[in-house]
Formats: C-alpha cells, sequence, structure tokens
C-alpha cells in the first residue's frame, strides 16, 4: 500500500506520464499478421501508433480514412469491408504469390501543443524549416497544428512492380527495389507526387518470431532507431537493412498550414512497414 504521505506526489507523477503519453507517441504504421502470404492465406491488417516500434492497435474510422486499399494483381479498395471501431480493419486472401501492398490515407484531425512541447517535437522530427521560422519571427506561442497520415506495408512476393509503384499518397515512401531481398533499400519520399528533398528519413528494427511472423507489437520491447538520414536531391536516401527483421521507415513533412482557421502549420505523416527474413527464401 502506498504512504498516504507519497500518495499526492504519486499521483501527481502518474498525470504527468498520462498527459506526456499521445504526445510523444508519433509514429503510426500499418501492420499485418504476416509479412509473407501465399495464394489463398488470410493476412489480417491493422494500424498501430506509438514509440519505439511499439504502439497502440487503433480502430478503424470510416469518418478519417479517405483510402484504405491493397494492391494485388489489381488494386481494390478495402473501405467498404472495414467496420468502424475495429482494430482488425481487413483480411484479405490474394490469388497469387505475386506479393500485397496495403495503402491507408487518412484526412486532416488538429492538435494544439505548447510552445516548448511543439519546438521539441519540431526538432526531433527534424523539422528545421518551421522551428527556424517560428524563432526568426519571435513566435512563443502554442502550436496549432493539423495533420494526416499515411502508411504503406509491404508482403513479400514476386511481382517488384506492386512494390515500386507509387500509390499516390500525399507523403509516401517509395521503395526502388523490392524491400527486404538486399543488405540496402533506395527509397523515394514523395509529397503531393514530387521527390521530397532535406526530409529525414528514420529507420527501426523489431525481431520476427520464429515462424517469420511479427511479433506482438503491444507486448513487445521498445527499440530506439536504427538508420536516421536526410533525402539528396532527387528526394532519395538508402537505408542499411542488412539484418532480418520487421522493418518501419517513417517520415514528416510540415508546411503553412493551408487552412489558417484550422491551424498554422499541417504536418503529412508517411511509413513503410515490411521484413525482411533470409530464412524463409
Amino acid at each position: 500500500m502506498i504512504p498516504r504521505s507519497r500518495i499526492l506526489p504519486f499521483l501527481l507523477l502518474a498525470s504527468l506520464v498520462l498527459a506526456a503519453g499521445p504526445v510523444t507517441a508519433h509514429e503510426y504504421w500499418l501492420a499485418p499478421s504476416t509479412f509473407r502470404a501465399g495464394a489463398g492465406d488470410t493476412v489480417l491488417v491493422g494500424a498501430l501508433a506509438g514509440e519505439g516500434f511499439v504502439g497502440e492497435r487503433k480502430p478503424f474510422s470510416s469518418g478519417r480514412a479517405l483510402r484504405l486499399l491493397v494492391r494485388a494483381g489489381r488494386e481494390l479498395d478495402l473501405r467498404p469491408v472495414a467496420r468502424s471501431g475495429d482494430t482488425t480493419w481487413a483480411r484479405f486472401a490474394p490469388g497469387d504469390r505475386g506479393g500485397l501492398l496495403f495503402g491507408y490515407e487518412s484526412g486532416f484531425a488538429t492538435i494544439t501543443l505548447d510552445a516548448a512541447t511543439f519546438e521539441r517535437y519540431l526538432a526531433d522530427e527534424g523539422l528545421d524549416g518551421p522551428l527556424a521560422a517560428r524563432r526568426a519571427r519571435g513566435d512563443a506561442g502554442q502550436g496549432r497544428e493539423r495533420y494526416r497520415r499515411s502508411a504503406k506495408s509491404w508482403l513479400a512476393g514476386t511481382d517488384a512492380e506492386r512494390a515500386t509503384k507509387p500509390l499516390g499518397l500525399p507523403c509516401e515512401i517509395v521503395p526502388l527495389s523490392v524491400p527486404g531481398d538486399g543488405p540496402q533499400l533506395r527509397v523515394r519520399v514523395l509529397f503531393e507526387g514530387e521527390p521530397l528533398v532535406g526530409a529525414l528519413l528514420n529507420a527501426w528494427r523489431q525481431p520476427l518470431a520464429a515462424d517469420g511472423r511479427p511479433l506482438d507489437p503491444v507486448r513487445r520491447d521498445t527499440v530506439r532507431v536504427a538508420w536516421s538520414g536526410r533525402t539528396d536531391g532527387h528526394g532519395e536516401a538508402v537505408v542499411p537493412v542488412e539484418n532480418d527483421g520487421e522493418w518501419l521507415l517513417g517520415v514528416v513533412h510540415m508546411i503553412p498550414s493551408r487552412d489558417p482557421t484550422a491551424a498554422d502549420w499541417e504536418s503529412s505523416w508517411g511509413s513503410l512497414t515490411f521484413a525482411k527474413d533470409r530464412r524463409r527464401r
């Protein structure tokens, strides 16, 4: 039992931790039940948000989802089979071994952060332009932001074009070769269809289970960023992915809000998940 004299400090600390949670839970990614599916195998897919490649499962929201699709032999809209409130967004059984690319795009949501938290977030995400602009004009006010999510997940297969052809998401990480096939992965980051130069790209890696499936993304241990780098003048970066495991690449881009009545800034987030498992080739 906690002594009465320590109850108030304990409750205060707990409230601060809980309050900080949503602010630091930045990354958002698609999480399939497996990263390798044969013809007729059923794949479950959902989304998570969190840090260190550990997250909480996010329920599907039909009001926020602008696109939910899978690219197999052709692109299919999965929104009609997704139910609001479900953490399993869709179930899909491929007809061949060509591979699957899942994609998601959300509409904008808004958030307001105090000045110190907002500037720390800009620094952590490598958003040097917005941070410099705030400081140049002496802006010490709250950070009023609207944000949207774009997320992709690649399940291994034989058709490279399914992985490397853009989906047309607002902020998209496009692999230029099949993810997981080599020790490096060159990617191009696109913002509204154009190469995004100088963007900070981060990569995380988690081990796979013995059967090649992802470890429970809610219960596994948090990990540090495995690699970080900026995109070049073509919006490209080479990510070292020599180690087996589940990989998450993430990027964010921020510009002045095009709807100033809603927010001062708008951010577009992009992610890509895939697996490398040399045991199963």
